[in-house]
């Protein structure tokens, strides 16, 4: 008997319990060139050796003093930088799912500019941006299909309701920019003006400076999100 939770805790040995392999994945979301892209990895060790998934990885107790510590981790190593937004989507453990034994993993969906990491990925041979409908044709690996399914639809509903999704685009962007990902997010045609007055009411983008045209046509102003933008949610969902 231990008399004390100390005394306890100095004979614990966690090794002398069976536990499940605990891992996170994350489903990285850009928007470039009018498409929604996820990344994707190939795995270079088995089990599903050479398959496309989902990036992510084991927590690592020597480096992540939590798990979205060791989500952005992996992120950095895929991408190059840290996601300006992470979320917790869902955990998913059980026998079937991981060839190596009783698994669990924790989902993330994470958003980051495609200008910010595109150079990086561009040099890493394992790591891609894949046209989302595209992913969603392929053999990935363990549940990532599921998982990135799941993901794409939660990113449609923060589109309904909040700004989260401009953390996809430059730090600076244009309104039609912004309005364009949020169609696509949406797979519905948003009103200009409700949109454009949607954001002046609720005051969570600044202006900053003027886009000079990459062709023929008018100059555009660009805006960035402020810091409170991130919590933000808006009492009514887009009108379409």
């Amino acid at each position: 008997m231990h008399n004390s939770e100390a005394a306890f805790l100095q004979k614990y040995d966690r090794r002398d319990y069976l536990s499940p392999l605990v891992t996170v994945d994350a489903a990285i979301f850009t928007f470039h060139n009018g498409q929604l892209l996820v990344l994707l990895t190939k795995r270079s060790e088995y089990p599903e050796k050479d398959k496309w998934a989902l990036p992510g990885g084991f927590v690592d107790e020597s480096k992540d003093s939590s798990l979205e510590d060791t989500v952005q981790r992996k992120l950095q190593e895929k991408t190059g930088v840290k996601a300006p937004y992470i979320e917790q989507l869902m955990s998913v453990g059980n026998q079937h799912r991981d060839a190596r034994g009783w698994s669990v993993t924790v989902a993330y969906t994470a958003l980051v500019a495609w200008q910010a990491c595109q150079s990086f990925v561009e040099n890493v041979s394992e790591v891609r941006w894949e046209v989302y409908e595209e992913a969603l044709t392929k053999d990935l690996a363990f549940d990532h299909i599921a998982i990135m399914k799941a993901a794409r639809e939660r990113l449609k509903q923060k589109a309904l309701y909040s700004m989260v999704p401009a953390y996809a685009l430059p730090e600076e962007f244009t309104l039609p920019e912004l309005q364009h990902f949020l169609e696509v997010l949406i797979d519905k045609t948003i009103q200009k003006k409700s949109f454009r007055r949607r954001l002046e009411q609720a005051d969570i983008v600044e202006e900053i400076g003027i886009k000079a045209p990459s062709g023929k046509g008018r100059p555009s102003t660009t805006y960035r999100l402020r810091e409170s933008a991130k919590e933000f949610t808006f009492i009514r969902n887009l009108e379409v």
